[in-house]
């Protein structure tokens, strides 16, 4: 029987393949000019930001030596490939630079050990299935649409990873797998993440970068909003039809995990339950006002997925014992997940440390320069795809490249909006392929779905949202969007 090629490539675990991709971009940086942009702070809402200067790039000697290879590290004014030593601690550095994001893995993996102790999620779980138990459709159309709009308005990424489980238990009930599971909450999230409308970690950025005015725009990026949910939508429906009538064609057909958790039948929603589900709501809603208003982050997002677990364990009567190994088997639950962005992290650190990032912006926009303006929009979004391998974070790439693209685009005659607009398309949907991105992989690593069956299922819905991203690119040219 002919199989594809993706079919034939198996992909190692996680962590092989990721310390694969440090090795394969510390080998790059012997290859790649290093260079470096000046940054200067700009405040942005409630955050600095460190972005790029236009005019400034300069060239970096590279000094390669015997002793730099073993141990070598960039100075302000020379830059070294990465050594060995660099390439061994990259992944204890992309650790220790990532510690937010671990810890609140961890922390949200313990709290949701004391909600399922509760019985809170089994009865949550159960309440939908009763609702729409006989319609899987309408469900996954619901909670896809409820996803996408938090990743679009809020930039919800980080948060959903715990949730994680909820869906695969969904996924399983309702007669899917777990590959449909995980496209319930990470590809929702991703596509709203790219077609942001307020998301304050992209478009709000981006858009305060370039001198645009923040929110503006929006109803051109709803339109896009909609279409893509529509494509991202259809694409996981058509799969989890295919798994529902034959479960061998399903992309972890033979791989069900032993042992692997159900939800039960025979939990019904009590007082107590939605007692927990309604503070727990309230208290993740003001922490996420918090965090548009009052420059919150990670830190105090975790400080309120802990007063959550303990709100919970509080209404349930748990006793300290019993929440304390319901927290500690959900923080176990997590542990790979909460290293996979540590390792994906180690590959920024090693082409940081090469100072070849600037580099590669900056030989971008030279070849944009030089063609005409429809072909360099379409460009820009190509580049920015490219680049969310390396930079796999929305403020990040948008305080490296907005700098630049913003008076590209003006240089071009194209808007600042365009700009703006590929910057999302570009690094949003790349999130659901690269391995360089620590909530898919992390997400991947919580449903145990390995990373080649995934970019199987992916891959297509990827192709299309970029042909899509492409179309609104050359819409928004025409009209002067």
């Amino acid at each position: 029987m002919h199989r594809t090629l993706l079919e034939r490539v198996r992909v190692p675990h996680v962590f092989p393949l990721l310390l694969g991709v440090i090795l394969a971009c510390s080998v790059l940086t012997y290859v790649l000019p290093s260079g470096a942009y000046e940054r200067r702070p700009l405040q942005i809402g409630e955050t600095t930001r460190s972005v790029v200067v236009p005019g400034t790039y300069r060239s970096l000697p590279k000094a390669i030596s015997p002793e730099g290879i073993l141990t070598g590290r960039s100075t302000p004014d020379e830059a070294r490939p990465t050594s060995l030593v660099g390439f061994l601690t990259a992944v204890p550095r992309g650790l220790e630079s990532s510690g937010d994001i671990i810890f609140l893995i961890f922390l949200v993996g313990g709290v949701f050990g004391i909600l399922h102790r509760t019985g809170t999620i089994t009865a949550l779980l159960q309440g939908l299935l009763e609702r729409f138990g006989r319609s899987g459709r309408l469900l996954t159309v619901i909670l896809m649409t409820v996803v996408a709009i938090g990743g679009s308005t809020l930039g919800m990424g980080e948060e959903l990873i715990p949730l994680v489980p909820l869906f695969l238990l969904v996924s399983r009930r309702l007669g899917y797998d777990r590959v449909f599971g995980v496209a319930l909450v990470f590809v929702s999230a991703a596509v709203g993440f790219a077609a942001a409308t307020t998301n304050p970690f992209n478009v709000q950025i981006a858009q305060g970068i370039a001198g645009v005015p923040l929110g503006s725009g929006i109803g051109f990026r709803l339109v896009f909003f909609a279409c893509a949910l529509v494509l991202a939508i259809l694409h996981v429906l058509r799969y989890g039809e295919r798994v529902r009538r034959d479960p061998s064609r399903s992309l972890v057909a033979g791989e069900d995990i032993a042992g692997e958790e159900t939800a039960s039948s025979g939990e019904r929603l009590r007082a107590t339950h939605v007692a927990i589900l309604v503070t727990a709501a309230v208290i993740f809603a003001v922490t996420l006002y918090a965090i548009q208003t009052q420059g919150w982050w990670l830190a105090e997002l975790s400080g309120g997925f802990l007063l959550i677990g303990l709100a919970a364990a509080a209404i349930s009567r748990l006793s300290i014992a019993d929440a304390t190994t319901a927290f500690v088997k959900g923080m176990e639950d997590m542990v790979v997940a909460a290293l996979v962005v540590g390792f994906a992290r180690g590959i920024q650190v090693v082409l940081d440390d090469a100072r070849v990032l600037d580099t590669i912006v900056f030989g971008a926009a030279q070849v944009l320069q030089m063609v005409p303006n429809l072909v360099a929009a379409e460009g820009m979004l190509v580049f920015q795809t490219i680049l969310n391998f390396f930079i796999p974070s929305g403020s990040g790439q948008a305080a490296v490249t907005m700098p630049l693209m913003a008076p590209l685009a003006d240089v071009l005659g194209l808007t600042r909006q365009i700009a703006v607009f590929a910057f999302t398309c570009g690094d949003g949907f790349s999130n659901m392929v690269i391995p360089t991105s620590g909530i898919l992989m992390a997400m991947l690593g919580v449903a145990r779905v390995p990373y080649d069956r995934w970019l199987r299922f992916v891959l297509p819905l990827f192709v299309q949202l970029i042909l899509l991203s492409a179309l609104f690119l050359a819409i928004g040219v025409w009209i002067g969007y």
